[in-house]
């Protein structure tokens, strides 16, 4: 009898207006959570910047047009955020929970969760050793200072070397780039920052077991879950199938970039990563030719044309697709100098904050969700995207404003195309709108 009353009460609460309102919640929630992670990430920016951030990485576009429609982007969007900042935070039962709730809301979200929890055991395992990089470091400069000789000279040593530890440690947490700091010191390189992590997960791995437990237990019964699926997919598992997709990849690097172009399609920049590239050389000219041919042999033998981006007028990649990469033959190849100058241009700035490590990790995640979709949606993107952003750690302010004039821009366009300009198809009934 309950159930019976209930029920048209509940049909009445579902409403199109009310589910769609759904995601504009998720959308002011979403933006609180990029504060409070920019604010966690870089401590010394200003509450008015961090605010500047949040409300133009709100106006991003395949964000912003999704919290109007009932779609699982936005929700997906913030959950994997959330979890993200609850593992800052160090609360990982609470980051795992979030985690599982994302992986529900998009069961690709699973690759972001590993992703979480691998930064997290990261920070826990080279926290220790950066600081005794520091003191090392420290101990160095007072002794490059002459030799201590009277018991004032000791004390003033020993008052130095605190200050400087103290100082050190509290820049470390604010501002300092960790990529910086092991390249200059013990942690140099890559092999070496998984050394560290190893040998230091082996002696703590009893903490590691207890702190990320959680994430193994969601990811159990992912598996567990995929097992009894017989796919990841819950929906039309045909026209998700896996698919060596790697051109996506390239795709979403200049898509990216072009979204923060003030950041990466600057002559500054452009210049500093010339430097950059011609000091390495030769290394970097090898680089170079393996990134040029991996673009070639991706957009020549593994870049698919997906019967929906074929037939779907409604979505803008199909008019990309058509009008750009496909426009002539040659197209598709003579784009593979902007994707790699994208990544180029990508990888430089992450590894000028981040770790060599995380940076692979962000690298190998990002191709883990992107490389096995057959379809182009440039909402995948949404996702990487912020982690992108999130740790660029661009100062720029006006670089910032332009974007944000820029996101607003094409925010009305596409609502405009979406409200004003609706049409027909001649095969099936109903009014067919623009849309991303």
């Amino acid at each position: 009898m309950f159930l019976v009353q209930a029920a048209p009460s509940f049909s009445e609460v579902c409403t199109t207006a009310i589910l769609r309102s759904v995601n504009g919640v998720l959308a002011a929630l979403c933006s609180i959570i990029v504060y409070e992670i920019t604010t966690h990430l870089r401590p010394t920016v200003s509450e008015r910047k961090a605010t500047i951030y949040a409300v133009v990485l709100a106006l991003y576009p395949l964000h912003w047009f999704f919290s109007f429609l009932y779609y699982t982007d936005v929700a997906s969007v913030t959950a994997v955020l959330a979890m993200y900042l609850a593992c800052l935070k160090k609360r990982y039962w609470l980051s795992a929970l979030l985690g599982a709730l994302a992986v529900a809301i998009r069961q690709t979200n699973i690759i972001w969760m590993l992703f979480v929890a691998c930064a997290g055991v990261m920070d826990t395992t080279l926290t220790r050793q950066k600081n005794n990089v520091k003191v090392n470091d420290i101990d160095t400069e007072i002794r490059k200072t002459g030799r201590i000789t009277s018991k004032n000279n000791v004390t003033r040593a020993l008052n130095l070397r605190k200050r400087k530890l103290s100082t050190a440690l509290d820049t470390d947490e604010h501002s300092i780039p960790r990529t910086s700091l092991f390249s200059a010191n013990q942690i140099s390189g890559l092999l070496d920052e998984i050394q560290v992590i190893l040998l230091t997960s082996w002696h703590k791995k009893q903490q590691l077991l207890v702190s990320f437990m959680p994430f193994l237990m969601v990811l159990m019964a992912f598996l567990a879950f995929v097992r009894w699926n017989g796919s990841v997919v819950l929906g039309a598992k045909e026209a998700h199938a896996v698919s060596p997709h790697f051109a996506q990849i390239m795709y979403f690097g200049l898509v990216s970039a072009l979204s923060v172009a003030p950041i990466h399609y600057n002559s500054g920049h452009f210049v500093d990563l010339f430097q950059s590239f011609w000091k390495r050389r030769p290394i970097s000219f090898f680089q170079l030719f393996i990134a040029v041919t991996f673009g070639l042999l991706s957009v020549h033998y593994f870049s698919i044309a997906h019967p929906y981006l074929l037939a779907d007028n409604r979505h803008y990649p199909f008019y990309l697709w058509r009008k750009v990469i496909n426009a002539h033959w040659s197209m598709k190849y003579l784009l593979v100098p902007l994707y790699v100058y994208s990544w180029f241009s990508i990888l430089s700035i992450l590894g000028k904050v981040e770790r060599k490590i995380w940076v692979l990790a962000f690298f190998l995640a990002t191709a883990a969700v992107l490389v096995p979709a057959p379809l182009i949606e440039f909402r995948y993107y949404t996702i990487p995207f912020y982690f992108l952003v999130l740790h660029s750690h661009s100062n720029d302010y006006r670089s910032w404003i332009f974007m944000g004039i820029l996101y607003l821009a094409i925010n009305v366009f596409t609502m405009m195309m979406f409200l004003f300009r609706p049409f027909h198809w001649s095969h099936e009934l109903g009014i067919q709108r623009f849309i991303w």
